[in-house]
């Protein structure tokens, strides 16, 4: 449920014009932090060789830790900390708006953190925050995972009025629950940075990017954790930038890499006047 939840929109600094390039990265993030960092700028001087003006990193880019708590150590204050220093040193330095996928931030629990998608634009600005609402949580077979013993979960949905259109805001586990989407409002772009794993990945991945994509006659930009990790870990990458009408524009199955794809604000617009489903979106009260 989300009858509690508040949904922030951060105002424009720019003008929408044309068709935008846009970029989502992959990575097989590690536990150093240093050495994510150097790998995370070498894909992004590659996206924006190939034109991007906005591009994505994804989940835990900056650090796959040995164990959970590891991501707690290396936690930051708002607006303070080498990771952050990065994201916004890069954007600026390659003239981009850049989606930080996921920084651990500190929390209300000192042994927790918010799993937190920062965004900055071109200027090197932080102009909007996400803290991951949903925690993934799993128990099949071997496998076993519960985000709620290191993360804090956030209680606000963002949106952000962005000079490529207004952007909504998610991360990974996020994508199993479209009432988010929804109280976002109209939203051009949706961004989904993640980690799936290989298990869950390879039952549902694609499909619900699709449907995020479809419901809201959106571009959803999925950049994803994609490959073996030094802590054992597999994720199922599969990066990818999804139109509204569903079509997968560019992915990158496996390891490390750049997804890159023209979005055409003229042609959601004419989507949406030929199909206005978000208009005739009614609740039933019996």
């Amino acid at each position: 449920m989300l009858d509690n939840l508040t949904t922030r929109t951060v105002p424009a600094t720019g003008k929408t014009a044309g068709s935008i390039r846009i970029a989502a990265i992959q990575m097989a993030a590690g536990p150093n932090v240093s050495g994510n960092l150097e790998e995370a700028a070498r894909l992004l001087d590659m996206a924006a060789s190939q034109g991007a003006k906005l591009a994505a990193l994804p989940e835990y880019f900056c650090i796959m830790g040995m164990k959970d708590a590891d991501k707690v150590a290396a936690r930051e204050q708002d607006n303070c900390g080498p990771i952050q220093e990065f994201l916004s040193k890069t954007a600026k330095r390659l003239g981009i708006w850049l989606v930080g996928g996921s920084v651990p931030l500190v929390s209300s629990r000192p042994d927790k953190v918010r799993n937190s998608c920062l965004v900055y634009n071109d200027m090197g600005d932080q102009v909007a925050r996400y803290d991951k609402i949903h925690l993934f949580g799993l128990e099949l077979g071997n496998e076993r995972y519960a985000e709620e013993k290191t993360i804090e979960a956030g209680c606000g949905v963002v949106v952000l009025e962005s000079p490529f259109g207004r952007i909504g805001l998610s991360i990974c586990y996020d994508l199993r629950f479209p009432e988010l989407y929804r109280s976002m409002g109209k939203v051009d772009i949706i961004f989904a940075p993640a980690a799936f794993t290989a298990t869950t990945g390879r039952a549902h991945w694609e499909t619900l990017i699709r449907a995020r994509a479809i419901e809201n006659l959106a571009y959803v930009v999925a950049p994803a954790q994609g490959g073996y990790h030094v802590n054992g870990r597999e994720t199922h990458g599969d990066s990818m930038i999804v139109d509204p009408w569903g079509v997968v524009l560019d992915r990158l199955p496996r390891g490390s890499g750049v997804v890159i794809a023209n979005i055409n604000p003229e042609y959601q617009a004419s989507l949406r006047n030929s199909l206005p489903a978000l208009n005739h979106r009614t609740l039933y009260h019996c």
